[in-house]
């Protein structure tokens, strides 16, 4: 699980992550699966009113929905890092308290649903448009067909150092890795940027921006 080693002299540090996404991708499911501490979830039950809006497409199943915010806690590598994990809403008309919750996070994970992909469209540009790191996580629901990392980065138009990663938001282990990837690749931003600061962990080893953490690349898209 370690992606790198710290020494024991070092402080525990705590680093803000966002969790962000489309409507049903799976952003509390992901937060819940690692959290340390019972997660903070703001779920309400979905009803007829926000039929118009909500749309279940390619979600049926789904009966619950974020209207704040989820946030969950998780401690790595020799108890020195502590991720904080807040989780966005994933519908239009809560967009407007992304930036507060972004609002001083090292990074962010946005979730891919590859039977509707273009709702990830919106969480890319929000973290573009911000320069806020982001790596891309494709939740592989179990009647998804399976993609290559690299035909999702080319589907979503992204630059082709940002890491796409398969995984199954169900799952710790495979959970875990994502978070462990977007520490990795922030960290890797934050060091080319300023090659004279004083880094908040030891670097990591570079890895491929396209690594799957949780068995084999999956092909298809």
């Amino acid at each position: 699980m370690k992606a790198f080693e710290a020494s024991d002299d070092i402080p525990l540090t705590a680093l803000k992550i966002v969790i962000a996404g489309g409507f049903g991708v799976g952003k509390t499911t992901m937060v819940a699966t690692v959290s340390e501490i019972e997660p903070l979830t703001t779920e309400e039950i979905l009803t007829t009113a926000s039929a118009a809006t909500d749309s279940l497409a390619g979600v049926e199943n789904k009966t619950t929905t974020t209207v704040s915010m989820d946030f969950g806690r998780i401690t790595l590598w020799r108890q020195q890092l502590q991720l904080l994990l807040f989780g966005t809403p994933g519908q239009d008309r809560f967009w407007f308290m992304w930036d507060d919750l972004a609002l001083g996070s090292i990074g962010a994970v946005v979730l891919a649903d590859t039977r509707r992909l273009d709702d990830c469209f919106s969480a890319v540009e929000f973290f573009e448009d911000r320069g806020v790191p982001f790596v891309v996580a494709v939740n592989e629901f179990d009647t998804a067909h399976r993609y290559t990392a690299e035909e999702v980065q080319a589907a979503i138009e992204l630059n082709p150092d940002v890491p796409v990663i398969m995984f199954d938001a169900r799952a710790p282990y495979s959970t875990q890795q994502v978070l462990i990837r977007l520490v990795e690749y922030a960290l890797t931003l934050s060091l080319r940027s300023s090659p004279e600061s004083e880094p908040v962990l030891a670097p990591p080893t570079p890895t491929s921006p396209t690594t799957t953490f949780d068995g084999n690349p999956h092909r298809a898209l």
